[in-house]
């Protein structure tokens, strides 16, 4: 197991390496490596004489990805989230230029926000969809608001490209995004990205409430706590959080 995880950190190595890095004669790691090498777990390249990790330990690590739904992984970090906040916490992912709602648990408080599974919506006016957009690159950002445009729902809707990338830009670097009542009014959310195995974004996590249970000074204590929520379903999806992440 060391020597395979050693592998699947770094790609390959020589037999003299990998015996050196885990503590091994490298008589004994060999024996290891070619019993696996029998049952497709790893793999030898005569040309360079490095080991690299084989077809059988891919299709192990994919049957974890099939068993760690996406939105199985994060309805208990949802639920805690909720119960931690006092606010109603979504699971949305990015399709087609929009924000997908996947999923909600339900905050206790009479007025609340509510979004049932496959609700869709604009992403520069959402919390998660503003999330998911800080990931990527601007011209694929671009190329959403060439598709979808940015239409006008509130006062404080950002309806330049302008103000959205400044938004955006504020968003990447804290690790959060805000929705300051700019899809309903009276309502606000905060939101945080959900990484796969290659650092990428592919769903994000958010609470959202009335602006009365939301002041501006409670935000910026929010902000972090749907930040780790965000981190701890990426750990249960398997994914990886980027360095410039902090948490």
């Amino acid at each position: 197991m060391t020597l395979l995880s050693l592998l699947g950190k770094d790609g390959k190595g020589t037999l003299s390496d990998l015996g050196l890095r885990a503590g091994m004669p490298p008589s004994t790691a060999y024996r290891l490596l070619t019993t696996m090498q029998a049952h497709g777990m790893v793999a030898f390249d005569e040309t360079t004489q490095e080991w690299m990790v084989g077809i059988e330990a891919f299709r192990l690590g994919s049957a974890f990805i099939h068993r760690t739904n996406l939105a199985e992984a994060g309805r208990e970090v949802m639920r805690r989230l909720m119960q931690e906040t006092g606010e109603t916490s979504n699971l949305a992912i990015a399709d087609d230029g929009d924000v997908v709602f996947i999923s909600q648990v339900e905050s206790q408080n009479p007025i609340r926000a509510f979004f049932s599974a496959g609700t869709r919506g604009h992403m520069h006016a959402s919390g998660i969809g503003k999330a998911l957009l800080s990931e990527m690159t601007r011209e694929e950002v671009e190329g959403i608001l060439q598709k979808k445009g940015l239409p006008e729902f509130t006062p404080k809707t950002l309806t330049t490209p302008a103000a959205l990338f400044k938004d955006l830009e504020q968003s990447r670097l804290r690790g959060w995004a805000y929705d300051d009542e700019e899809r309903y009014g009276g309502m606000r959310c905060v939101a945080s990205p959900i990484y796969n195995t290659y650092g990428e974004a592919v769903a994000g996590i958010s609470v959202s409430g009335p602006t009365v249970r939301f002041p501006d000074l409670s935000v910026p204590e929010l902000g972090p706590k749907v930040r780790l929520a965000a981190a701890e379903v990426t750990r249960r999806i398997g994914g990886v959080v980027p360095e410039r992440v902090s948490l």
